[in-house]
């Protein structure tokens, strides 16, 4: 971990995940054998575990009822090491959870989330944070709370450098108008045809993506392609970067992963390529297991994938 003070904030929701996997065909209105796994998720939250876990200098502010699962979440995060101490903590609140069923193809049956506390969020809340935005190299924002999230780089802008991970095409379309306030966005193809107002069906039209969001303002642009792999575009350097042969078994927490080594490259001062690769491995390595985080993700397993890998890079010209 650095040393020098400079730290990369997040914020955004905490979730307490709950998934039942039946053993057989999914019976409704019926006990359904099976087994129950619990873990910590939400976005952000998971953001800031990757970004402690490859040595980033973490903060992360959330909101959290001060239930027994609040108090969970916490504990994990010191022991992961990244600082949720500026949290809201709602007194009688209920942590946000997430309870699904899925049947034994993994298909999801129902589900239920209680989200509710998330509208503690004032501006009065985000504004006694104001030395703590200040003071941030990078802040990493989704799209869960699109107002606060205006309040935040409107009343900030000239403090800190933005990211944005949209999560959703829906999300996204919420923040659209806020665009030009970030340094950073990484949307996936349909999110960034939802911010940017056209389809993209080749790569003219993703060129056309890539400039009309330097043309805002934005510094980089990272387009997530899923097999097709990442393109960029930083107004100087454009073009597409692919890990080869990736092993997928649950892309879950690909996108999380990504944007936590695009803030690691950031902090580490890395060159835009070499960024997009530590974050392109980070994401491969999650993919590469059942877990929504990779139980041993951390700078050297992330440094070894690269030095492994086999990349295909494509540079376009200007």
């Amino acid at each position: 971990m650095n040393n020098n003070g400079s730290y990369a904030l997040v914020f955004g929701v905490s979730v307490f995940d709950i998934c039942g996997f039946t053993d057989n065909d999914y019976r409704a209105n019926d006990s359904n054998p099976g087994r129950v796994r619990t873990s910590f998720g939400g976005v952000c939250r998971n953001i800031a575990e990757c970004m402690a876990r490859v040595g980033v200098n973490t903060k992360f502010i959330s909101v959290l009822g001060d239930d027994e699962t609040g108090k969970s979440i916490l504990q994990h995060s010191k022991e992961m090491n990244y600082n949720m101490e500026d949290s809201l903590i709602v007194e009688g609140g209920h942590t946000p959870t997430y309870m699904a069923v899925l049947d034994h193809f993994g298909e999801m049956m129902s589900a239920v989330v209680d989200m509710k506390i998330i509208d503690k969020f004032t501006t009065e809340f985000i504004d006694s944070k104001a030395d703590i935005i200040k003071n941030s190299e990078y802040m990493v924002l989704d799209s869960d709370r699109p107002d606060i999230v205006e309040h935040i780089l409107k009343s900030f802008t000239n403090d800190t450098k933005f990211i944005l991970d949209p999560v959703s095409a829906a999300k996204a379309k919420t923040v659209t108008h806020l665009v030009k306030y970030f340094h950073t966005i990484k949307p996936n193809r349909y999110e960034a045809e939802i911010m940017c107002g056209f389809k993209i069906e080749n790569e003219d039209d993703l060129r056309k993506a890539g400039k009309y969001f330097t043309d805002l303002g934005v510094k980089n642009v990272f387009i997530t392609l899923d097999e097709d792999g990442i393109y960029y575009n930083n107004g100087v350097e454009e073009g597409k970067l692919k890990a080869n042969d990736v092993n997928v078994v649950n892309v879950t927490g690909a996108g999380d992963s990504f944007v936590s080594g695009i803030t690691k490259g950031y902090m580490e001062g890395y060159s835009l390529i070499d960024t997009l690769k530590y974050a392109i491995s980070m994401s491969s390595i999650t993919i590469s297991t059942e877990e929504t985080i990779h139980p041993d993700m951390c700078h050297d397993l992330v440094s070894r994938y690269i030095q492994d890998t086999n990349w295909t890079h494509t540079e376009f010209n200007n």
